[in-house]
């Protein structure tokens, strides 16, 4: 049996020191890593380094599942180093060589950064592929150095914003529950005569920012809710060159755009939402079409409970992959009795209380 692991290194040296880059195989990489990964059953357990920044980061039990099923995608990667720290004893750097051995041990590497990767590498399934990983080994690291170079990563990271994510599947050249949402939401933004029109914040256009009061990443969202349960998964479907399933029954009811989605049928899924929002706007014209700071229908709050709403309502229909006409949707509404001026900050709270809050009034006004 091998006693150690050897790698091919590059050193870089920087003002905290020096530190060397390698490629390791996902299965050594979890070998020496092993203990560190297991603390994801039992949470409350904290590492030396956390302890001494006083950075609370367990593994989430969540990010490890969204990861290892997105290591299993066709087109999954990890480009960015994962950090470890391994302590002299344990690491022999042969310059003549090359090569740098590190002794095949169990809990041999702590982990900087990159805990919910290796986590998540630990269900890559793929057994006619290879995952190698770029790793960063700090070597006989001062504790405080390591929370030094801890904190900096987690202290300074940039999250991206989620529009910015929507707005990237337009460059993509297979189709995805992603691109067909973006499609969607850049026609409802620009169509003359859309209860859209310069409403949503997309990326790369310059419309009047007071009139835009809905994200590209909250239309995004909901409109990808009532496609499909596993947006990634749907995406990697078609990246095989194969197609994903349509529903039926209570998982049609939950998703009633998924097959309208699989027949390939986006403008119809575009034109019922036109049709459901022109009936918003003729039942609330001054709320949802003007913008005002105490008004949150035309804003995250009132879209976020019309578009959960827009699930119930169009399914009342019984004609799930038909388009209901502005006409019925506008009947549908004249049922309800909330006034404009009750659409406000007051009332509906912004934020999640105030989405529920609306969504139930709604809900129980419309029969639902």
């Amino acid at each position: 049996m091998e006693t150690t692991i050897d790698l091919k290194y590059l050193e870089v040296k920087q003002p905290i020191g020096s530190f060397y880059n390698c490629v390791i195989n996902r299965e050594d990489l979890i070998f020496i890593t092993f203990t560190d990964i297991r603390r994801l059953e039992s949470d409350t357990e904290e590492r030396d380094v956390e302890v001494y920044t006083g950075i609370q980061r367990t593994l989430s039990t969540k990010r490890v599942k969204e990861i290892s099923k997105y290591v299993n995608t066709i087109d999954s990667t990890f480009p960015n180093s994962i950090i470890l720290h391994i302590e002299p004893e344990d690491i022999h750097v042969d310059t003549d060589s090359g090569i740098l051995k590190i002794n095949k041990t169990q809990n041999v590497a702590k982990v900087l950064d990159g805990q919910h990767r290796i986590a998540g590498l630990e269900e890559f399934s793929q057994e006619d592929r290879v995952f190698e990983t770029i790793i960063t080994i700090f070597v006989g690291m001062e504790l405080e150095d390591q929370a030094l170079v801890f904190a900096t990563i987690n202290k300074t990271q940039t999250k991206v914003n989620k529009s910015l994510v929507a707005d990237l599947f337009a460059f993509a050249k297979f189709r995805s529950p992603q691109k067909t949402a973006h499609n969607i939401i850049r026609a409802l933004n620009i169509k003359e005569g859309s209860p859209f029109k310069d409403k949503i914040k997309v990326l790369g256009t310059a419309n009047d920012s007071e009139k835009e009061t809905i994200t590209q990443a909250t239309f995004s969202d909901t409109l990808i809710d009532l496609i499909s349960k596993d947006p990634m998964v749907d995406r990697d479907i078609y990246k095989r060159g194969k197609k994903p399933e349509k529903f039926q029954g209570t998982d049609l009811e939950r998703r009633p755009f998924r097959n309208l989605f699989v027949e390939e049928q986006d403008a119809t899924i575009a034109q019922i939402i036109w049709n459901y929002f022109h009936a918003v706007s003729n039942k609330w014209p001054n709320a949802w079409n003007i913008v005002q700071s105490e008004m949150i229908l035309n804003k995250s709050t009132g879209f976020v409970a019309l578009m959960r709403v827009l699930r119930l309502l169009y399914n009342s229909f019984n004609k799930v992959g038909q388009v209901i006409s502005k006409e019925e949707f506008i009947s549908k509404f004249e049922e309800v009795d909330i006034s404009e001026s009750d659409l406000n900050r007051d009332i509906y709270i912004p934020g999640g209380s105030g989405q529920s809050k609306l969504y139930r009034d709604l809900k129980e006004q419309l029969g639902l």
